[in-house]
């Protein structure tokens, strides 16, 4: 029996048929109704919604200008300060914390849990508006020594706790307590075999920390920390409560004056969405950086080639690692 090798090409195999070649089998072609019906309706929904923005009532030449008014971009540099200083400072003492709650000492341990514990458990308006406040309890700022009337610094709480200071105190502290966990959680990711290989060739801790355990942690790190900030730049509108102003504050300033309250807002969310997109793009850059850095000759594939070949030369007689 003959086989047609036009019918081998599919890879079904022969078959008999009728002559000696196997018949082909009928071409079904694929109609993906969903996807055109899916397709059909969210371009509809799109439509329906320009529609219903072009016809509503908002002056959008007027944007434009709110977008590039000074207030507004006071609002703009107030909310790039404080995140970027309540995230630098949260960072540091994560990092603290997640030192203090890895370790062997159970008093640090119990700190550091304790100290996670209260500021993820509160929300941040309440502690905002707790520090802001905080002259109620404590009128004047007092440090000195204890029990006696020496005193090195006597100062007004309200003169202190300004909306800057509570805004950052509030954002700060609540964001360090998950910056914490995340970096506990970086470290612990790091193998420990490699850890024991850099010890058992004389590396001091801080040498193990920057050469193994940091390029391995970050790559855990840094997405959620990416995703912490930009979750910390929106979270900065928060602050209008207290007065501090900020693109949400900067926007109602405007409209208590000219009453265009939609316009202010789709302003001030121009410019959320600008410094989201240009964080979104500084994070993606800073993780290909460090994934990048795993292929380097000092990254952590060089430190398990080191430990392989540290326990190999374990293995081999005195004589034999003297040579290698």
């Amino acid at each position: 029996m003959s086989i047609s090798t036009s019918r081998l090409g599919d890879g079904r195999g022969p078959s008999p048929a009728a002559g000696g070649e196997r018949p082909l089998l009928p071409q079904v072609r694929l109609k993906h109704w969903g996807r055109w019906v899916s397709g059909v309706v969210i371009v509809l929904l799109l439509v329906a919604l320009i529609a219903a923005a072009s016809q509503g009532d908002i002056s959008y030449g007027d944007i434009p200008y709110y977008v590039i008014s000074p207030i507004i971009l006071q609002g703009l540099v107030g909310t790039i300060v404080l995140a970027v200083v309540a995230q630098l400072s949260a960072i540091v003492i994560g990092v603290v914390i997640a030192l203090m709650r890895i370790s062997k000492n159970p008093v640090a341990q119990a700190f550091a849990a304790g100290y996670t514990w209260l500021f993820r458990g509160l929300p941040v308006l309440l502690q905002i508006l707790l520090w802001y406040n905080l002259a109620l309890i404590f009128p004047r700022l007092q440090v000195g020594i204890p029990f006696t009337d020496v005193l090195f610094v006597d100062v007004s709480t309200n003169a202190v706790m300004t909306t800057f200071i509570a805004a950052f105190l509030g954002l700060a502290l609540n964001e360090s307590a998950y910056m914490a966990e995340i970096v506990r959680a970086g470290l612990k990711s790091v193998d420990r075999g490699q850890i024991e290989a850099a010890q058992s060739i004389g590396q001091t801790p801080m040498q193990r920390m920057a050469r193994i355990v940091l390029p391995q942690a970050m790559r855990i790190i840094i997405p959620p920390t990416g995703n912490d900030f930009i979750n910390m730049l929106k979270g900065t509108a928060m602050a209008s409560v207290i007065g501090y102003v900020e693109l949400i504050r900067a926007a109602n300033n405007i409209s208590s004056f000219n009453l265009q309250v939609m316009e202010t807002l789709i302003a001030a969310a121009i410019w959320y969405m600008v410094i989201v997109s240009v964080a979104s793009v500084g994070q993606f850059y800073l993780e290909r950086a460090f994934d990048r850095q795993d292929r380097r000759p000092g990254g952590p594939r060089n430190a398990r080639a080191l430990r392989r070949k540290i326990v190999g030369d374990l293995g081999r007689p005195p004589l034999m690692r003297s040579e290698k």
